[in-house]
């Protein structure tokens, strides 16, 4: 318990920084928001009602102080051009981006970890250059390019999979996974290199340990050596899975335009263009909400891997 609330009291000034610098977002951007956002035939007097409307003439710590208070009571705003609550848009959009991040993170996991332990075991092997050469790719080549290579080949070319869209889990799990295995898989090979060169390494460094050579010279089999392995290896492998996530939250946007699913990521792209404030500013604050729930979450499965982390 003692380390629960450690750790969450170390989120809320994270927390509290981020909020800032998402409410500061509006101020900090050049030119006057009112003005980006009424548009170039805008009159001065049109400007100056918009501004009294979003509250841009207030002094700045009265703005963040009702900002916030919003904040609080679970009101996100209302988006300035369709005039509906950003939370029921999110509500329309969340599905496909919980779906591509989950399904692009099992693929990743179950993939990599064992590439990984592979290219350690059998370190210097062509097995090893292989995947060493695969993560480098991966890791390189853009997102973009990944993606419409893959709708060339598999939706164009084979006619396997649909080229774009989405189809909703209520529709049926066939529909549902064929619509998400391209998305899924191109934004998959980013995270797999990063996950896989971090797993190589540190299996590659615990199987020079003592306890893994008397391991071996006791005949313990291989996979039962690995299998300890990677268990001592298991922290910083965590701590990668919740340092890719910020990769996630990136390509997510890439690949939703790329494919064009209606998720969250093509929300955000829809409100930049056109300066949409509430709608950016909310979709930045809860990006950044759930990359700090997750890595709270891994720190605090540390003890299921080292339990002297309990006592520490």
């Amino acid at each position: 318990m003692g380390i629960l609330l450690r750790r969450i009291a170390a989120t809320l000034p994270v927390m509290a920084v981020v909020a800032l610098l998402v409410f500061l977002l509006i101020h900090l951007s050049p030119g006057d928001p009112a003005a980006l956002i009424a548009g170039d035939l805008a009159s001065t007097d049109d400007i100056a009602r918009l501004r009294a409307t979003l509250g841009l003439d207030e002094p700045l710590w009265r703005q963040f102080a009702l900002w916030a208070a919003r904040l609080a009571h679970g009101d996100l705003g209302t988006s300035i051009f369709t005039q509906v609550p950003v939370t029921a848009l999110l509500a329309q959009r969340i599905e496909p981006t919980l779906s591509i991040a989950l399904v692009t993170m099992t693929i990743a996991i179950v993939f990599s970890i064992p590439l990984g332990t592979l290219a350690a075991h059998r370190a210097g092997s062509w097995i090893d250059r292989a995947v060493m050469v695969f993560s480098v790719l991966a890791f390189s080549v853009p997102v973009f390019l990944i993606g419409y290579l893959l709708i060339w080949g598999f939706a164009i070319q084979l006619q396997w999979l649909p080229v774009q869209g989405y189809a909703r889990l209520a529709d049926g799990v066939g529909p549902w996974l064929a619509h998400l295995v391209l998305p899924c898989v191109n934004l998959a090979l980013v995270y797999m290199a990063l996950l896989t060169r971090m797993t190589r390494a540190t299996v590659l460094e615990v199987l020079q340990e003592d306890y893994i050579r008397t391991a071996r010279a006791k005949g313990l089999a291989m996979l039962a050596v690995l299998g300890h392995a990677l268990r001592n290896a298991a922290i910083p492998i965590a701590t990668t899975v919740g340092v890719g996530i910020a990769l996630l939250i990136g390509g997510v946007v890439v690949t939703e335009t790329v494919f064009a699913i209606p998720g969250v990521g093509r929300l955000v792209i829809e409100s930049v263009q056109r300066h949409d404030y509430p709608v950016i500013q909310s979709v930045l604050l809860l990006s950044a909400g759930v990359y700090v729930l997750v890595n709270l979450l891994i720190d605090l499965s540390y003890p299921l891997f080292d339990p002297r982390i309990r006592d520490a």
